[in-house]
């Protein structure tokens, strides 16, 4: 089939030849097409990864809130002040 998107060639391990015949089993519809089944198995990997994804950024969010306005105080009103005097003119 033509396309101008990449395409990419891998190598059916035992434990990819397992997932198959189980995906085999979970789509009967498309059991005897390995091309699909193999799009099938990604598509519901990159659910998983996206997922994985999305919780990283909630997990850093929380982080983010739980820590935001915790310094105050730390640094004196005028640092900023201080700090340019520290370097020359």
């Amino acid at each position: 089939m033509p396309t101008s998107r990449p395409r990419h060639m891998i190598t059916e391990t035992d434990r990819l030849s397992s997932a198959l015949e189980v995906a085999a089993e979970v789509w009967p519809d498309i059991a005897g097409e390995k091309g699909l089944l193999l799009r099938r198995i990604l598509e519901r990997g990159i659910d998983e990864v996206e997922k994985a994804g999305q919780g990283r950024v909630a997990s850093r969010r929380v982080a983010i809130e739980t820590l935001a306005g915790s310094m105050t105080g730390v640094w004196p009103p005028d640092w900023r002040e201080q700090l340019r005097d520290e370097w020359p003119a």
